[in-house]
């Protein structure tokens, strides 16, 4: 797209200015409603940089982002999304007549958290790097179950600032943070058949990947390799994987090439160092510690066992 402008917004208040919404009642966290934004005339797209966290429902129609190459329009009610600083995320503004936004956006800037349980967000809570496509999907139950968490905190602000507001406006966000978490978990449950397509796709791609005994040239293959190869994020394809298997993408990785090294100790004869050479280590050493930490003998050991075992009878 040409001539696309890109904002830096630092600041709450340039969101609002942006949005077109009012003014900020606190410099450092706000709360928007959706009908406040003004998106009545047509507003041309926009790629915004944020220097503050977005925690958003959104139940409207007409928005459009995109997040890395790929467009999202959740059209659905109940949809909640996240976003950490210095992300990137493009707007295409398309005004449907008679169509009534609803939802909200909370903006929290990490001056406000210094110092407090939330200091670092987005390490505590992996779902701030999950794309757009992997937003949250609420039931009616557990939206209202959110709006009521946001009606507080938005409460306790529009109250006297005292020694005890930011405190109360914390713990409240850990409270949004913590079920929102709870319900990730029930959409990796409810959208079972959906994951185990992912699972199956991970599998065949780490089984062509060892398979093509080329990985002394690519090395051993990367989660964020095999995320790119699935249209996923990172983080959220570990999580789903650890929802699945109990293992996460780095642990799946590991057991594929535990499986391929013990088929070549079982298979040829070749050294401990020749055979960390062909799974892509630079040093036998760290093969060697990975192969015992999984299977608690040695390379050498293994041979050993594997070749000791006794014939059965035919």
């Amino acid at each position: 797209m040409t001539n696309l402008k890109t904002h830096k917004l630092r600041t709450i208040s340039e969101f609002h200015n942006l949005m077109g919404a009012p003014a900020p009642e606190h410099p450092l966290m706000s709360i928007i409603k959706f009908d406040e934004f003004d998106i009545s005339e047509p507003k041309e797209s926009i790629q915004v940089i944020f220097d503050f966290y977005i925690i958003a429902l959104k139940c409207m129609k007409g928005v459009k982002y995109k997040y890395g190459q790929r467009y999202y329009d959740f059209d659905n009610d109940g949809v909640l999304y996240f976003v950490a600083p210095n992300q990137v995320i493009q707007f295409e503004f398309e005004n449907e007549k008679n169509e009534k936004p609803s939802g909200w956006v909370l903006l929290i800037h990490p001056d406000f958290l210094w110092n407090t349980t939330l200091a670092n967000m987005n390490d505590k809570y992996d779902f701030f790097d999950y794309s757009l496509n992997e937003a949250l999907f609420l039931s009616e139950k557990e939206k209202a179950t959110l709006n009521g968490i946001v009606a507080n905190i938005k409460q306790e602000y529009h109250s006297n600032v005292d020694q005890f507001s930011k405190q109360i406006i914390i713990t409240h966000t850990e409270n949004l943070l913590s079920y929102s978490n709870r319900y990730y978990n029930r959409q990796f449950i409810t959208r079972e058949k959906a994951n185990h397509k992912v699972l199956e796709g991970l599998e065949k791609l780490l089984a062509y990947y060892f398979s093509n005994n080329d990985l002394v040239g690519k090395g051993l293959p990367t989660v964020q390799y095999l995320a790119n190869q699935l249209n996923i994020s990172p983080k959220y394809l570990s999580r789903l994987l650890k929802s699945l298997t109990g293992q996460n993408t780095q642990q799946h990785i590991h057991e594929k090439l535990i499986d391929k090294a013990k088929e070549i100790l079982t298979t040829t004869n070749l050294t401990v160092s020749e055979i960390a050479y062909q799974l892509g280590f630079e040093y036998p050493q760290s093969f060697s510690k990975l192969f015992k930490s999984k299977t608690n003998l040695t390379p050498i050991e293994y041979r050993q066992s594997y070749n000791c075992k006794p014939l059965l009878p035919t």
